[in-house]
């Protein structure tokens, strides 16, 4: 398992009956969290002194209440700073998780030792293409949401980072992948951390089980002739490591260089264990 564990801002304090006690700077958040399905004694005193908690409705969806939680505030990965908000469905606007993955591309980046053109597909609130920028790679950002794009745009501004080489587009990924095919565009690396499922600005559907597939074998032809790395994120319980690692490899199969994907995941400060956060698979040249 690749664990997140460079956080100084972020930790999760406790887990139990379906939740995360989670410190975010300096205020105390109450989550669910869908891995959690043990129950274990709540001796953190955080439970009790948290400044929003979000219920989960049996209907589906839920609701937040808050207890002096400002509207927004912000917190420090390393170099990078990321603006907080609680909104729908219980997020916050950053999965601490994918620091892994920052750190592990960051580097690749950095050791390239060439210019990276870095294409971040369902960039939500630009984690990974704040880390991209900040390692040195030119990023293409794109997120159907405006709003999600705007918000990395303020992201990159609190972190410094307005003035790097990011090109910020609002469209559906699927959409953009073909269009910039039929441009001739590569790029050296491509990020997608696409949702289980969701909807494009135009009603566009996308169903992860019966998506994700077609859409990497598309995603290649964007590759440039040598290629850095290739990510593929996964919150989707049903896509394993090994069937991440199965669909890279069958489609990257004519680059040299390797697959390797794993759970990625939190540490736990009350059991010093290891919350399981979702999946990721990472193709990576041997030319590095």
């Amino acid at each position: 398992m690749w664990i997140a564990d460079g956080w100084k801002d972020y930790e999760v304090l406790d887990t139990s009956g379906g939740e995360k006690l989670e410190r975010w700077g300096d205020y105390l958040l109450v989550r669910p969290d869908p891995q959690v399905i043990w129950n274990t004694k709540k001796e953190n005193p955080g439970w009790k002194k948290k400044n929003g908690h979000y219920h989960r409705s049996s209907k589906g969806g839920g609701e937040w209440e808050f207890f002096h939680l400002p509207e927004q505030w912000e917190i420090n990965y390393k170099d990078l700073t990321f603006r907080l908000k609680p909104f729908s469905f219980k997020h916050t606007g950053l999965f601490p998780e994918q620091a892994t993955n920052w750190d592990w591309f960051g580097d690749l980046i950095r050791r390239a030792n060439r210019p990276i053109k870095v294409l971040n597909l369902f960039a939500y609130t630009g984690g990974a293409t704040l880390a991209a920028a900040a390692a040195g790679a030119s990023v293409t950002h794109v997120d159907a949401s405006k709003g999600m794009v705007n918000w990395a745009k303020e992201n990159a501004a609190v972190s410094c980072l307005s003035d790097k080489p990011i090109r910020w587009l609002v469209d559906d990924c699927t959409k953009f992948v073909e269009r910039e095919i039929r441009r001739g565009n590569h790029y050296d690396a491509i990020i997608m951390d696409p949702p289980s499922y969701g909807r494009g600005p135009k009603g566009e559907i996308w169903k992860i089980e019966e998506s994700i597939h077609p859409f990497i074998k598309l995603c290649t032809q964007l590759l440039s002739d040598d290629p850095l790395f290739f990510l593929v994120n996964s919150y989707t319980t049903g896509l394993a490591p090994a069937v991440l690692t199965y669909m890279i490899s069958l489609e990257l199969k004519q680059y040299k260089g390797h697959v390797e994907a794993q759970e990625i995941g939190l540490p736990v400060k009350s059991t010093g264990l290891v919350l399981p956060c979702g999946a990721s698979g990472r193709w990576q040249s041997d030319n590095v």
